[in-house]
């Protein structure tokens, strides 16, 4: 099917294998998917809906801070309490995978209530598998450049974030000819203890192989972001102002450690070491015989527990006496984590130097693996490739890393706090803020925050303001992700109350109706007129 965009000078075609009214899930998103127009230059601002019009009246700013706050009807955002910048995911599958944009009149209207609600930009990933599809080196940016349009039209600012993985939920494989590849040659991707091959991300032990019809992954990426720049240059600046590199599974300096998830508890496991491909172990290999221990590189600890089973289980990761505290652990852990630290530089160096002459930030992402953290030996991070424990800070290096290459390193999981955490996980997501928090001031290296899920519950956007503002103060913050419940009535409401206490705005309780009533009203008629539609 075939919808003419409305606001922006681009057509852009819908592609879908199913109509939008399949679900009620799909549904409940389109609550926005209905033409909106906006009047200015009057005294109340109305929307409106279809059939549904309400009306959104006198915002005003506070008198306390009126020297830091625009005029009425100016188009500015007025700046927030600590000078946070606040983005909003895009769906992960804002482009579908023919490269046309998916819901694109439900992103539209989103994009119009997020400006109308002070949020500075959005973030859009943009994904190698859908690109780069067909074959190496030929390039489709055709969805992603009519969403930039739309985006700059919403007079939104754009993060976007390159994404060299793919995804499970939603699906969003590797490009087709390197999962061709990988057919005849799985070692390209990272295998664990039983030799299952993780196929959402090459190995990082590939990065200077020429694996990939002759070139390496490295040179491609860098290819990758050349196009991407190339492209994109009208929009760098005026509306992109920041990339983020990825670096590994879900964009994250990261090891699959945790791709098996036990399906009986909320507890994870320790995760699994990522060291069994042919790649891999050629390299332990090679570090083993340069240490005078061959032994040691025949294979990853023989004493490490599997997926979902706890510390204690078997004896590498116990408190007391485990393997991991002996001079083979050490070994291996150093080697681990240098071959993940050397895979993290290459990609930020490539980014930096690929973005070096534009007016855009780069940044990288690394993971919040905070169950166990009150354990001696952290198991999760060190399965991750984080070898921090109780006895060995292991983000200094993370840190010195991001300074050399100029580049903000991206915190999830600022909505987590430890008393919501179950008590058997031994967890302890703030002091690992705060570990990483300290590290990074000392190597001058910027932080931008992230959410880890969308939060129907008031403590965790208490949290959220709490690790982004006052002493913690991050300069971005973005809010993942625009979907379903992003917009549903049990949180969007909660989702604005927090981001205008963020902006010190005040609204008047008589002029403007209760959010509850305004987002279900617009739920209930976009429901009754899509099946009018569909009719």
């Amino acid at each position: 099917m075939e919808v003419s965009m409305i606001g922006s000078s681009s057509q852009a075609k819908i592609c879908t294998s199913r109509s939008v009214l399949s679900s009620y899930r799909e549904i409940r998103f389109c609550n926005f998917q209905k033409r909106v127009s906006l009047l200015p230059n009057t005294k109340s601002t109305r929307w409106r809906n279809s059939g549904l019009s309400f009306t959104l009246n006198a915002v005003r700013s506070s008198p306390v801070r009126s020297d830091r706050l625009p005029h009425r009807g100016s188009s500015s955002k007025p700046k927030s309490l600590d000078g946070v910048r606040v983005f909003v995911g895009l769906p992960l599958d804002a482009v579908s995978d023919c490269n046309t944009v998916n819901h694109a009149r439900a992103i539209a209207a989103g994009l119009r209530a997020l400006k109308l609600l002070g949020i500075d930009g959005v973030e859009l990933p943009v994904w190698w598998g859908i690109v780069e599809k067909e074959s190496m080196g030929k390039y489709d940016w055709s969805g992603y450049l009519v969403l930039a349009e739309m985006i700059q039209n919403a007079g939104l600012k754009l993060h976007v974030s390159l994404c060299f993985h793919g995804s499970k939920q939603p699906k969003i494989p590797l490009p087709e000819w390197v999962s061709h590849i990988g057919d005849l040659e799985p070692s390209i991707y990272h295998a664990d203890r039983s030799g299952d091959h993780y196929r959402e991300c090459l190995s990082l032990a590939v990065d200077e192989v020429p694996v990939l019809n002759g070139k390496t992954p490295v040179q491609v990426y860098q290819e990758f972001c050349e196009s991407f720049k190339s492209s994109f240059s009208n929009f760098f600046g005026s509306t992109i102002t920041g990339v983020t590199v990825g670096l590994g599974p879900d964009g994250e300096l990261r090891y699959p450690c945790h791709r098996h998830l036990a399906s009986h508890t909320n507890i994870p496991g320790v995760g699994e070491f990522q060291c069994y491909d042919k790649n891999m172990l050629n390299l332990l290999k090679e570090k083993a015989e340069a240490a005078g221990n061959p032994l040691w590189g025949l294979a990853g600890p023989h004493d490490a527990p599997s997926y979902d089973q706890f510390p204690n289980s078997s004896q590498f990761f116990k408190d007391n006496g485990g393997s991991w505290d002996s001079p083979y652990g050490d070994f291996f852990l150093s080697w681990y984590s240098s071959e993940l630290l050397s895979h993290g530089d290459r990609l930020l160096s490539l980014a930096s130097t690929s973005f070096s002459n534009t007016p855009v930030t780069v940044h990288g992402k690394i993971p919040l693996m905070h169950s166990w953290y009150k354990t001696r030996s952290h198991p999760s991070e060190l399965t991750a490739g984080f070898y921090n424990t109780a006895s060995r800070d292991g983000y200094e290096a993370v840190a010195e890393m991001f300074a050399r290459n100029s580049c903000k390193m991206i915190l999830p999981g600022m909505d987590l706090s430890d008393k919501h955490q179950p008590q058997e996980s031994l967890s302890s997501p703030e002091s690992m803020l705060a570990q990483i928090r300290i590290v990074c001031r000392k190597h001058r290296v910027e932080i931008s925050g992230q959410n880890s899920v969308v939060s129907k519950a008031p403590h965790g956007f208490e949290q959220i303001k709490k690790n982004i503002s006052g002493a913690s103060a991050v300069d971005l913050f973005t809010y993942q992700r625009m979907g379903a419940d992003f917009f549903s009535p049990e949180h969007f409401p909660s989702f604005t109350h927090f981001v205008r206490n963020l902006n010190q705005l005040e609204m008047f309780s008589d002029d403007l109706p209760e959010e509850e009533e305004v987002v279900e009203s617009v739920l209930l008629n976009s429901e009754s007129n899509s099946r009018m539609q569909a009719a």
